[in-house]
This record gives C-alpha cells, sequence and structure tokens, in this order.
C-alpha cells in the first residue's frame, strides 16, 4: 500500500485556476496507475483523471476533458492535477488514489483503486 496526502484546495473564483497536488510515500510509487476522483455532497464519488506509470497515458471525464491536466514526476513521488476555467459544478472533495492494476487506468473504476488520500475540499464560486 502507498501513503497518500493531497494539498492545494480551496476557493477560487469561476474561470480561475486551481493546482492540486498529491504527494506518495513508498519507493515503489512508479509502478501505480494514479488518479484523480471527486465527490460532490450528496453524488457518489466520481472518477476525474488517472495516469498510467510512465505519464504517457492519461485519462479523463469528459466534463473536464480540455480544462484539467494530470501529470506525474516518479523521482518526487508525485502527482498533479492542474485545473483551469474552473465552474461551480467543479466543486466537490477531491481525492488522490492510486492502483496497482495496469487496467485501472482504462477501467476509471473506484474499486479497482486500492490507496486513497483524506481529500482536499475545492470550492468555485459563481
Amino acid at each position: 500500500q502507498v501513503q497518500l496526502v493531497e494539498s492545494g484546495g480551496g476557493l477560487v473564483q469561476a474561470g480561475g485556476p486551481l493546482r492540486l497536488s498529491c504527494a506518495a510515500s513508498g519507493r515503489t510509487f512508479s509502478s501505480y496507475v494514479m488518479g484523480w476522483f471527486r465527490q460532490a455532497p450528496g453524488k457518489e464519488r466520481e472518477f476525474v483523471a488517472a495516469i498510467n506509470w510512465s505519464g504517457r497515458s492519461t485519462a479523463y471525464v469528459d466534463s473536464v476533458k480540455g480544462r484539467f491536466t494530470i501529470s506525474r514526476d516518479n523521482a518526487k513521488n508525485t502527482v498533479t492535477l492542474q485545473m483551469n476555467s474552473l465552474k461551480p459544478e467543479d466543486t466537490a472533495v477531491y481525492y488522490c488514489a492510486a492502483s496497482r492494476l495496469s487496467y485501472a487506468l482504462a477501467s476509471q473504476e473506484r474499486a479497482d483503486f486500492g490507496s486513497w488520500g483524506q481529500g482536499t475540499q475545492v470550492t468555485v464560486s459563481s
């Protein structure tokens, strides 16, 4: 298991940017598929983005394509979610997640991610 700690959440106006970071412990970080999920009040936790071990393959939910970018630095054990053109509907608690399953990038299923951070709140005001 890898330990994950998110940072970078906060309050931002609609149209603005925000950058989330996730720091991971462990020497095997580069072997994990890393992902971001979010959960708005009263809603299910949903997939946002994921990146494979090398950083060459990424996946996004349709609602954030063209606005969000996921990246990773295996030397620093970090994964980042750059969020631009934020909308009020992006308001949620954002969770970093890690998976040992190579197909997690394609499946985008919560159940395929075995390690989770504590979450960071993102609030977008209109």
